[in-house]
This record gives structure tokens, sequence and C-alpha cells, in this order.
């Protein structure tokens, strides 16, 4: 009997796994469903992907100044962490990787499996001569304070 709610009893885990900036959508995508049929396989469960977009790396990696974020949320055994780094090493799109222990003793059948997330990610990729949004928002907050105070006196 002691087995049995053992068995039911998974750790939760989340990695997150950096991948090449010249990556399509839908090549990230497969990514994703390679590592949500590993868990599936391995018998654990996928709570949420988040792609975080492309970010600036605080070096390069893989000579790329910039890599698209991955975020997988999931709960499984003590194997399936080592089963899917192990994959993640083999794929060649994939540069970093970080896997960490949440919790333990999780019950899968009080986490829901939530909608995967995509997220904006940078906007600083502008042109060279065009300013950025958050400084043209701040020029034109600037100024409306501006007309109020002009108009008040």
């Amino acid at each position: 009997m002691a087995e049995t709610q053992a068995a039911k009893r998974l750790r939760e885990y989340e990695t997150i796994f950096l991948v090449k900036p010249d990556l399509t959508d839908d090549n990230v995508d497969k990514l994703k469903e390679r590592v949500r049929g590993i868990v599936g396989r391995e018998g654990g469960k996928v709570i949420r992907f988040t792609v975080w977009g492309k970010k600036k790396t605080l070096y390069p990696i893989a000579k790329q100044p910039r890599a698209i974020y991955i975020h997988a949320h999931y709960l499984g055994g003590t194997k399936l962490v080592a089963e899917i780094e192990r994959n993640l090493r083999n794929l060649d799109e994939v540069t970093r990787y970080l896997s960490t222990k949440i919790a333990e003793e999780v019950d899968p059948e009080t986490r829901p499996v939530l909608e995967d997330v995509k997220l904006a990610g940078d906007v600083e990729e502008t042109r060279p001569g065009i300013a950025a949004p958050e400084r043209v928002i701040a020029v034109e907050e600037s100024s409306e304070a501006e007309e109020e105070s002009t108009e008040e006196a």
C-alpha cells in the first residue's frame, strides 16, 4: 500500500534552456514537443512551457549575443531530468540548459496542466537613428506635463 502512494508522488522540476536565436517558431515548437514526449514517456507530467523570447545574454554564447529562452515546468521522477538533459545535450540548437528541483513529494492530481505561454522577449532591436519606444513615450509624457503647466499659468 505504501508503494502505490509513493509511486503517485513525483518531484517538481523546472528546466530553462537557451536555443540559437535564428531558430524559427516551428523549430521551437518541435523542441518543446520533443521534451513533452520525453516527459510523457518517462511517466511525468508537463505543467507548462513558457517561451520567454529572444533576449540578450550577458556574454556571447556559441558566438551569439542573443538567445531564445524556453522554460519547462514539469513533474517527474529522478531519472527524468537526466533523460531530458541527455537529449538537450545532443541537440545542436540548444546552447545551454539548467534544471532545478522545486519541490518533493508532489501529488500530480493537484497540479493542473496550464496553457503554454509565449512572451515577446526584448524589443531593443531598433535601427540606428530611430528612437526606442520607451524614450518616445517618456518624451510624450513630459511634453503633456509641460502643456498642462503652461495652461494653468
